[in-house]
Order: C-alpha cells, then sequence, then structure tokens
C-alpha cells in the first residue's frame, strides 16, 4: 500500500534529531504521520527548540487520532505509543516506526509493518542515503 501512511513514535524521532539525520524519513517515505501525544513527548524535553524544529519540518504531520478510545486498548504502553498504533489501525498504516519493545509487539500481533530506528538507518543505507550507518551508531550510542 504505497499511498498508506508512515507514523513515527517518539524514541526514533528523538535519535533521529540527535543524529541529525530527520532528512532521512522524508528522503524514505515522503509524509510522516505523528500523533499529538508523540509531539508532546518531544517538546517536553526543550520547548523551545523543538516547537522549532517541528514548524520548519513541513513533511511531519501532527494528526490526531479520530477515536482517542482506541489509543486505551494497548495496556502497558505510554500515551505516545498507544497512540501510534491507534492512528495506525485508524489509517492503515504501512509502517510504524517504533523502538519500544513492546509496542513492536502491538504492532506485530495487529499486523502492522513495525521498524525503529536502526531500521531506518539500514533502509536509508540501502537507498544510498547514508553512505555508512557505523558512524550513526556510534553517535546513537
Amino acid at each position: 500500500m504505497p499511498d498508506a501512511p508512515v507514523i513515527i513514535n517518539n524514541t526514533p524521532l528523538v535519535a533521529l534529531a540527535s543524529i541529525g539525520q530527520l532528512n532521512l524519513l522524508p528522503a524514505l517515505f515522503g509524509e510522516v504521520l505523528v500523533p499529538e501525544a508523540v509531539i508532546a513527548e518531544f517538546v517536553a524535553v526543550d520547548r523551545e527548540a523543538r516547537v522549532a524544529l517541528m514548524s520548519a519540518l513541513d513533511w511531519l504531520i501532527p494528526t490526531r487520532v479520530d477515536d482517542p478510545v482506541h489509543s486505551l486498548r494497548y495496556a502497558g504502553l505510554d500515551r505516545g505509543e498507544a497512540e501510534v498504533l491507534a492512528l495506525a489501525e485508524e489509517s492503515g498504516a504501512r509502517l510504524v516506526v517504533m523502538d519500544e519493545r513492546r509496542g513492536r509487539r502491538y504492532a506485530r500481533r495487529l499486523g502492522i509493518a513495525v521498524s525503529g530506528t536502526v531500521g531506518m538507518l539500514l533502509l536509508a543505507k540501502e537507498e544510498g542515503l547514508v553512505t555508512a550507518i557505523a558512524p550513526l551508531l556510534a553517535q546513537l550510542l
């Protein structure tokens, strides 16, 4: 489903931002949806800088979950992860980008393709967007 959206959670967003590689997401997928709870988590650490960053990223689309009750079904997940999965179900997402193990298990059970930060770097390498991932992984550590 090439028109189906890609949805990102906070951890990969922070990780890619921290190593200056957020540009990989639009290069790989075009627009990427980000639930409101994830935005709240992302800007909580350094509100001014991250709000400015978010406003400059026209490919990162803030998206509200249509039915907030959907996100209540995911016991043990934080609000951002739950909204990522709820939005994925509502939108028929082709991919969820999430690093948290429990959230990834939920996604797989729902039949939603899931990848994480390292998966994004590997895909970027395959697509020729980065020449090597080892230096990027070292930066992440």
